[in-house]
């Protein structure tokens, strides 16, 4: 992951195509979630209990297309 400004990191992938989410974590057990296009744009905050029961479902396989 590559650190932007206030703490924003993005996957170091992002650099091949530019476009990505970012992720700040917070001391007060928020993560913010954010379109790497639209910086200045909305973030979605979550709990790092809520981080952490996405990216493990995420790492196992639990969102990946049926097809």
């Amino acid at each position: 992951m590559t650190e932007s400004p206030a703490g924003w990191f993005k996957s170091s992938h992002s650099q091949q195509g530019g476009d990505c989410v970012e992720v700040a974590f917070q001391a007060t057990d928020v993560i913010a979630v954010r379109d790497s296009k639209n910086p200045s744009g909305p973030a979605l905050s979550f709990t790092s209990s809520e981080w952490d029961a996405f990216t493990t479902n995420l790492r196992s396989g639990a969102f990946a297309d049926p097809a």
